[in-house]
């Protein structure tokens, strides 16, 4: 495999890929004895000896997926991620060749950097997602002649069927692979004196409804002072531990600070509560406003 046929990756990408396919390949009790030197050992010249063998599988995976427009070198770094993932799991007693063990873990590794990074738009994670991003192309161009308009009933049914997803995953997938990102600096109209942004609801309130609430909330504050003034010493310590903190005391606490049982604690709260609301609406002059008191 020869570096030209990596068009997107630069001189630099170019000579590493290079340099990894011309590492010489590993016998099987070579391979055994680096995985077993990295493992017992902490050997990190057999680790890298090991991993630099088999940077060809990470550079035949990027070519697999590079027609999803990320740069390939990314692609073969991230399958390097899942060589060393694989490094770290592997098992020499079970009897299988290194290269068949990592090649899950770096056509994983590359996948996820593609999921990750395709789109601004955050693609699903689960299993099904992942299998319907990577299959559902292949599947609609074995089942349908157009492969640009939206998929049939049917083929949507076929693919759920195939990959074992629900059908309403084939339709979110759908919807995310036919659509493209745009930017809201994009320019529209024939003049191009406007960006798509410049289109966007402002759901922010306007300086007007900001001031009336200030306004409306310092009001509601003046009105609860001038009411709490109204009750008793006592009444004032129980509706403020009770009512205006973030988390009121229990009675039994209040009736222990002071020296009352926390039913007549309780008693107390009741009768405080109805003078603030009696205050509170001959202030307002209107009923309504003693329910900021609650």
């Amino acid at each position: 495999m020869a570096t030209s046929e990596f068009p997107q990756a630069n001189r630099a990408n170019q000579r590493f890929i290079g340099a990894a396919m011309k590492a010489p390949l590993l016998s099987a009790e070579h391979e055994l004895d680096l995985a077993r030197r990295w493992r017992d050992d902490g050997d990190e010249a057999a680790l890298q000896e090991l991993v630099t063998a088999y940077m060809r599988l990470a550079i035949a995976a990027a070519l697999r997926f590079r027609h999803y427009g990320l740069p390939v070198g990314d692609l073969v770094q991230e399958g390097n991620v899942g060589l060393m993932m694989a490094a770290a799991r592997f098992e020499p007693e079970r009897n299988v060749r290194f290269s068949t063990y990592a090649s899950w873990w770096v056509r994983s590794a590359i996948q996820d950097y593609i999921l990750r990074n395709w789109s601004i738009v955050r693609n699903g994670t689960t299993a099904a997602h992942k299998s319907l991003f990577f299959n559902l192309r292949r599947l609609r161009a074995k089942i349908e002649t157009d492969v640009d308009g939206p998929l049939s009933p049917e083929s949507k049914r076929r693919i759920a069927r195939e990959l074992r997803v629900k059908l309403a995953d084939v339709d979110i997938m759908e919807s995310r692979l036919s659509a493209q990102d745009s930017s809201l600096n994009a320019v529209v109209g024939e003049q191009g004196e406007a960006e798509r942004q410049d289109f966007l609801p402002d759901e922010r309130p306007n300086p007007e409804d900001v001031v009336l609430a200030m306004r409306d909330a310092e009001t509601r504050a003046a009105w609860l002072n001038e009411a709490l003034n109204s009750l008793s010493p006592r009444e004032r310590t129980i509706i403020g531990r009770r009512r205006l903190q973030d988390e009121g005391v229990t009675l039994a606490v209040l009736g222990e600070e002071l020296g009352i049982s926390k039913e007549r604690v309780r008693q107390i709260e009741q009768q405080a509560m109805v003078k603030l609301r009696a205050a509170i609406v001959d202030q307002a002059g209107d009923p309504v406003a003693a329910g900021l008191i609650s």
